[in-house]
């Protein structure tokens, strides 16, 4: 169903009292050439695996506002993925209306998903991190990088006797990206470290 799943894992803060982490599952459309294909990926020797590695091309954050939850014992229609990926995050799946209206498109089931509140149907709905009431609902956010990924194949050129030139796949090119994701928390206690220090 093309498909992207985040799973954050939060250390919970034992001075506030928080001896559990918290998980958290956000789920994308996953669009074309984001990401190259598996096999050829398995085609492809990497040199030296144990190296710690530099992405080569930084590409710019993304925001997402993340406005509808995603029902865990049905995400399964979505991605099989959703059942081992997101187990500890079972109230906290969100994705955003556009990609679940290109998933609709496709036939996914719509009962699996929720329209969370919004500002504009609750217009005191502040960011969680101006808001001074733990137990108020507001709209936290979760930044998160991913440090180093294949993002592109490389292709280089050879020249054969007769002086044709041809190009083919030589390696992958591998990217970084930020994103930061927006979503609705019942109580501002759901989203402690998204605080002003």
């Amino acid at each position: 169903q093309e498909v992207k799943i985040f799973r954050a894992l939060i250390l919970g803060e034992l001075e506030r009292g928080q001896s559990q982490f918290q998980a958290l599952c956000f789920v994308t459309r996953l669009h074309r050439n984001e990401i190259i294909p598996s096999e050829s990926m398995a085609k492809l020797r990497q040199k030296n695996p144990r190296t710690v590695r530099q992405a080569e091309e930084v590409r710019g954050l993304e925001h997402l506002s993340m406005d509808v939850a995603v029902n865990f014992s049905k995400g399964a229609q979505l991605s099989s993925h959703i059942h081992n990926v997101c187990a500890e995050a079972k109230e906290a799946i969100y994705t955003r209306e556009d990609d679940v209206k290109f998933w609709l498109e496709k036939g996914v089931d719509g009962s699996m998903f929720e329209v969370l509140p919004q500002t504009s149907d609750l217009p005191d709905l502040q960011r969680c991190r101006l808001c001074a009431d733990r137990w108020k609902p507001c709209i936290c956010s979760y930044s998160l990088s991913i440090e180093w990924y294949p993002c592109m194949l490389k292709y280089c050129r050879s020249r054969d006797a007769t002086g044709k030139v041809s190009s083919y796949k030589c390696g992958i090119r591998s990217c970084q990206k930020g994103y930061t994701f927006d979503y609705y928390v019942p109580q501002k206690q759901l989203c402690l470290w998204d605080e002003e220090t």
